[in-house]
């Protein structure tokens, strides 16, 4: 019994231990401040690729956020994605009456003459026009080259009456087979000096070259003088990525080359210059991970360097599938000459990423990075930021590195060493697993001296 007040401080003593263990910048190994601008009380941050040389992690786990008080803000990690854009275009269509019997179908009785590309020349009736057998059945759209995802028609129009216009739509890329839209409402209304119109018609969004408007009321069918067809493309940009400095390699014997990284890295894509005009090379490429004795392939290729009609073309660099790699080797077709030099450089590029932090405390903020032992702290950014979209992301502060990189400061001959927050906590456990032992050792004695009185 009288061991157990000295069991309660001793798990009183683990408890803070490991609640005392948060972070702090002196347990990472560099630390650069901060500038921010903008709207916060989130920012962004674009990490440049001296972040990730300098991580312990090829995730990122050992990144941190720190105010001026030394308190880890929290944050989120975001991987950089090809971005995706809409783009509206117009297209002013060219118009042609379709005109036939009234009763009959105005494809059945016009002649349509076109040129070797497709387009419109002529749209004949096969009676005449002053015949008062004819009458105006719908129109004829062309909408040029019939790429554009068609969403909306406008259309320029008079009647001889006010009113409601109803009319089919149909699409063709051929003016042979075609394909119903829907049907569309055309209206003009006026009274009391008052007018309502509707003059667009909305579209499935669908590519078509070729768009027909049949009216349900042929004796009313309007006169349209103009036609705009509106559409979105989405456009999609390359993936953010960010390049290395050319690192050197070393050679071999066999005239392989071969470079180490930092740590082990998501590499997709590698960068190798050519040196001389008029270069060629059949390469392979292949990758390892420290402690691994295998190569694993990872991307086939030629670079070249050579003359082309608009001047010079190239082709320097390799697509890799993004697995993390520490080492990479570059073996040449001795067919293609070599790569025209004695050794070679290769840039790396890794998928750009930025830390979404959210700032409380005091200024400067500053990024730590780092640590071996760091665990991953990053939250999902819609825990980060709620009721996040990307309007919001676009819409927050950005904060940029105020420097470089600067590692801590190596400690003077004579002077003692200093203690980083990591070392401390080696010592606390130390601490506390000799103060067990000696906590064994007394319970031993206890139960010695005990069977010696029995």
């Amino acid at each position: 019994m009288k061991l157990k007040p000295f069991f309660l401080i001793a798990s009183a003593w683990v408890l803070g231990s490991t609640a005392g263990a948060a972070p702090a910048p002196a347990d990472f190994a560099n630390q650069v401040p901060l500038e921010i601008a903008g709207k916060g009380p989130w920012y962004r941050l674009q990490l440049p690729i001296e972040v990730l040389f300098a991580a312990r992690h090829g995730d990122l786990r050992d990144v941190r956020i720190f105010n001026a008080e030394g308190e880890a803000l929290p944050y989120s990690l975001r991987t950089g994605a090809a971005s995706e854009s809409r783009v509206r275009s117009e297209v002013q269509a060219r118009i042609f009456p379709l005109r036939g019997q009234s009763g009959s179908a105005a494809a059945d009785s016009v002649k349509v003459v076109r040129s070797t590309t497709g387009t419109i020349l002529e749209i004949t009736p096969s009676a005449p026009a002053q015949d008062p057998q004819q009458v105006l059945r719908g129109w004829l759209l062309e909408t040029g080259s019939g790429d554009l995802p068609l969403d909306r028609l406008q259309l320029e129009w008079t009647a001889e009456a006010d009113g409601f216009q109803r009319l089919r739509i149909e699409a063709s890329d051929d003016l042979e087979h075609w394909r119903s839209l829907g049907e569309g409402q055309l209206a003009r209304l006026d009274f009391n000096g008052q007018r309502i119109e509707q003059n667009d018609i909305a579209l499935p969004g669908e590519t078509a070259r070729y768009l027909r408007l049949w009216w349900e009321s042929p004796e009313r069918a309007a006169q349209l003088s103009g036609a705009t067809l509106s559409g979105s493309r989405s456009s999609t940009g390359p993936v953010p990525m960010l390049w290395s400095a050319p690192l050197v390699a070393k050679a071999d014997a066999n005239g392989e080359f071969s470079w180490s990284l930092p740590l082990a890295l998501p590499v997709e894509r590698v960068r190798i210059p050519l040196a001389q005009a008029n270069t060629l090379a059949p390469v392979a490429l292949s990758g390892r991970h420290d402690g691994n004795v295998q190569w694993t392939p990872l991307a086939r290729g030629v670079l070249y360097r050579l003359p082309g009609e608009g001047g010079e073309i190239t082709q320097e660099e390799l697509e890799l599938p993004g697995a993390s790699v520490s080492q990479l080797r570059l073996q040449l077709d001795a067919r293609g000459g070599g790569l025209g030099g004695a050794t070679a450089n290769l840039s790396i590029g890794v998928r750009a990423t930025e830390v979404v932090f959210l700032a409380r405390g005091g200024e400067p903020y500053q990024l730590a990075v780092g640590s071996s032992s760091a665990a991953d702290g990053s939250l999902p950014l819609p825990t980060l930021v709620p009721g996040f979209d990307a309007k919001r992301l676009s819409a927050m502060g950005e904060a940029h590195l105020k420097g470089s990189l600067q590692t801590q400061a190596v400690e003077t001959p004579g002077a003692p060493p200093k203690a980083d927050g990591r070392w401390k906590r080696y010592g606390l456990w130390a601490v506390l697993l000799a103060g067990v032992g000696l906590l064994g050792l007394m319970a031993l004695s206890l139960l010695r001296g005990s069977r010696a009185q029995n």
